[in-house]
């Protein structure tokens, strides 16, 4: 029987610990010591074994691990052709977090010109168009590996936006709102392509609604001259615009505030943007960030129309100490009290990699904080 994805209880945020043999290789390809092939080999053996694990442990969907990123946002920087970028390695991410305190505010380092786009604000030197489908060819190689359903995930024309230089930028591109609608066409493309492929799940990545919620990331928005208010509804729209009439396919996206070598970037409760967001996306799955008081209370959560599904971000990737079964039971019985009880699901907070550095925990801890998503929801919904 077919899983129904939109209404399972447990679920991945993406990213997965890269593993040691893969840090290794990734070093020696960056320093020209073994070949993108060879990379490739060992990339795949890392691959099968996350799935595994996966498997394994009972989640009802798995990932790659985003193991083929240096950056979470690769899936769309590393797409496309058009901007002004540069090649990108394991050194220099772990160069751009270097000496950070874990649990800290991290304030987002562009390295004067060099890096790939959207994990760097880079500008366009020409309209930028798909090269390279990155989501399409890590499903395939993951699904061909897997016995569970497997998903994939793309950041959102949000954090694209955010994340481009517009300024040095008007030479091709005469208004923010010509860049985003080239967006919206190439994340449809890829999106259409991973479904022809059979891909049934699809997580939009989209750290950059907290913005809209954040004082220093506000005060950034209008420094650079621009409206949040414009900036959000634009937003609103083009996330709208890439997932809508994909018939069969499941939408989720997810929200948090900063996933950096246990660091976060923002803080600010859902309060501000909720009533706009839950009625105006049609994603079948909100995945939410809830580890924090920096998240506020699950009272936004009211906003949510029924029929839509809640994926509580209640374990934190960020820390060792694994949280206990009850007292994630009790926090559900709390958000439950917004949104019925068949209407959530649970999972991590984030991923436990967002950068290939990742966070300060060990794999045991990854594999204990995954085993605990699928113990308690066997507890609370069977």
């Amino acid at each position: 029987m077919a899983v129904e994805l939109r209404t399972i209880r447990t679920d991945v945020v993406g990213s997965l610990l890269r593993p040691k043999a893969w840090q290794e290789a990734r070093r020696r390809f960056d320093e020209g010591a073994i070949t993108a092939d060879a990379l490739r080999e060992i990339e795949l053996a890392c691959i099968r074994d996350l799935i595994a694990l996966q498997e394994r442990i009972g989640l009802d969907v798995v990932t790659d691990g985003e193991i083929s990123r240096l950056n979470f946002q690769d899936s769309f920087g590393l797409a496309v052709s058009g901007f002004d970028a540069s090649a990108e390695t394991l050194a220099l991410h772990a160069g751009r977090s270097a000496g950070a305190t874990p649990l800290q505010r991290w304030n987002i380092p562009d390295l004067g010109g060099a890096g790939a786009p959207v994990s760097h604000r880079r500008p366009a030197v020409q309209r930028v168009r798909l090269a390279q489908n990155v989501a399409l060819a890590e499903y395939r190689r993951a699904s061909a590996v897997a016995a569970a359903p497997v998903k994939a995930s793309l950041i959102g024309p949000d954090r694209i936006a955010q994340r481009f230089d517009h300024e040095r930028s008007k030479a091709v591109y005469n208004s923010v709102d010509a860049f985003v609608t080239d967006v919206i066409a190439i994340e449809r493309q890829m999106i259409q392509e991973l479904a022809d492929a059979g891909c049934r799940y699809v997580h939009i990545d989209a750290p950059g609604f907290t913005a809209y919620s954040d004082g220093p990331s506000l005060a950034a928005m209008r420094a650079r001259g621009e409206d949040p208010d414009v900036n959000f509804s634009r937003s609103i729209e083009a996330e709208a615009a890439v997932v809508r009439g994909f018939n069969g396919v499941t939408f989720g996206i997810h929200l948090c505030r900063g996933n950096q070598r246990s660091m976060w970037h923002r803080e600010g409760s859902y309060d501000a943007i909720a009533e706009q967001l839950f009625n105006q996306l049609p994603h079948d799955r909100f995945l939410l960030e809830y580890v924090s008081p920096r998240a506020g209370s699950f009272e936004p959560l009211r906003f949510v129309p029924k029929g839509k599904i809640v994926v509580l971000g209640l374990i934190s990737t960020k820390v060792r100490e694994l949280e206990s079964v009850d007292a994630l039971k009790r926090r559900i019985d709390d958000a439950a009290r917004y949104v019925d009880l068949e209407y959530l699901a649970l999972s991590p907070q984030c991923g436990f990699a967002s950068d290939a550095v990742g966070n300060t925990i060990t794999e045991d801890d990854q594999k204990r904080k995954l085993e605990l998503v699928v113990e308690t929801a066997r507890q609370v919904w069977g």
